[in-house]
């Protein structure tokens, strides 16, 4: 494959028009978009909009004028035709790991009779993380438990109440069939809560069609919502009047404005809402979200699987020693590949000292995400180039290289 084919695959590429919505620093090669998503070119000015105008110059009126109030629903809504949900059952709020336990608490109370939460090892440490939390919460009447991901389908036994995953695996991006994993966990009885952070704006989701009971996801990756973004919850339609959240804050009130001294539950969806929303966090959330709106998902997928393809033939034709971390099959494979190496971190400091920007994940993973609207196959050339020349000349042995950050 010569740089004159990639070129011609840019050319021919139906999103390509996508990456003039983003601001992408001049001389960045930017493969993060799976942790921190690209700033869209039409936040700052919303952003300025909302600062000035609706916050400086209307006041709390914009919680009207504004429709500041209904913000949490309507965005949530939006989302919600990203990850194949009807309108009602998607509300973007706080963050992912309080709706983790938001999900889990009301699972809980849907399978009363069952005591397990269980997931996988080696999952996204605020999932496991917050079934402690839960377990311990319940006075420890409920157990956590994580197994190994080959092992999930045979301990769903009588006693499990929640199965909890990420449908794209964090550090290898391996993907979960939604479909067929729902369906054995309910003829085991258990309900499923599906971590979506990876996957939303990356792959098409189905969660209605695959009778999915909870759904949780982050802002900031695919979405780009910005660092510290709301995430989302989503609650099946059948379920939500059956709930009363742990959480009652005063927004999931059924009338917030009466100020009334007991908790009477909201409607549908809105009883997941639990504090005043983050309006300026909503503001650059509804940028990024809105910018999906005329996407076309399974265009977006079939850019994806042809990113990561190629970025794998590239490393592995050049032969530097790296062992692949993540499924070849990009069926089974998210918007994202990572490869193996006991250089790991200090590689990917010198990759970003060069101007390509991945990361990194213990304890020898090199990750690297392929956002379809704005990451072009010359990237992925120039990226490979790039990793070729520091590994050929070991300029990644430079001892500067090795000092690890706070955030990696």
């Amino acid at each position: 494959m010569t740089l004159e084919d990639i070129l011609a695959f840019d050319a021919a590429d139906p999103l390509r028009d996508k990456r003039d919505l983003f601001n992408i620093p001049e001389g960045v090669i930017y493969l993060d978009g799976n942790s921190l998503g690209v700033l869209p070119k039409a936040t700052p000015d919303a952003m300025n909009d909302m600062l000035r105008r609706q916050w400086g110059q209307d006041l709390i009126r914009s919680w009207n004028s504004n429709d500041w109030i209904n913000a949490p629903r309507r965005i949530g809504d939006k989302i919600g035709r990203l990850i194949g949900a009807a309108e009602g059952q998607v509300i973007a709020a706080d963050s992912t790991s309080i709706n983790v336990f938001k999900a889990l608490s009301a699972a809980s109370q849907l399978n009363s009779g069952r005591l397990v939460l269980l997931s996988e090892t080696g999952n996204f440490p605020t999932d496991p993380y917050m079934m402690e939390g839960w377990a311990t919460a319940t006075g420890n009447r409920m157990i956590a438990e994580l197994v190994e991901p080959s092992r999930i389908l045979d301990r769903l036994a009588p006693d499990v109440a929640v199965l909890l995953l990420t449908q794209i695996h964090y550090k290898s991006g391996e993907v979960w069939d939604m479909n067929e994993i729902t369906r054995h966990a309910h003829e085991a009885g258990a309900l499923v809560i599906w971590d979506l952070s990876h996957s939303a704006g990356a792959i098409p989701v189905e969660l209605d069609k695959c009778r999915v009971d909870f759904a949780v996801g982050c802002g900031y990756k695919f979405l780009n919502g910005g660092p510290g973004a709301p995430a989302y919850i989503y609650v099946a339609e059948r379920h939500q009047s059956k709930v009363m959240p742990v959480l009652p804050g005063w927004m999931g009130h059924a009338s917030p404005f009466a100020f009334e001294d007991s908790y009477t539950p909201g409607q549908g969806i809105k009883r997941f809402l639990c504090g005043t929303p983050g309006i300026l966090g909503m503001c650059a959330l509804e940028i990024g979200v809105d910018i999906f709106q005329s996407v076309d998902m399974g265009v977006l997928r079939t850019k994806s699987r042809q990113l990561g393809d190629l970025f794998i033939a590239l490393v592995e034709e050049n032969r530097m020693g790296f062992e692949l971390a993540s499924p070849r099959e990009a069926d089974m494979r998210g918007s994202q590949v990572s490869i193996r190496h006991p250089g790991g971190y200090a590689i990917m400091q010198a990759l970003i000292e060069r101007g390509v920007i991945g990361d990194f994940r213990a304890p020898d993973i090199l990750r690297f995400g392929f956002t379809p609207l704005y990451t072009r196959y010359v990237d992925v050339w120039q990226a490979v180039s790039t990793l070729a020349d520091i590994m050929n000349s070991n300029d990644w042995c430079d001892e500067k290289y090795a000092v690890q950050a706070e955030v990696t």
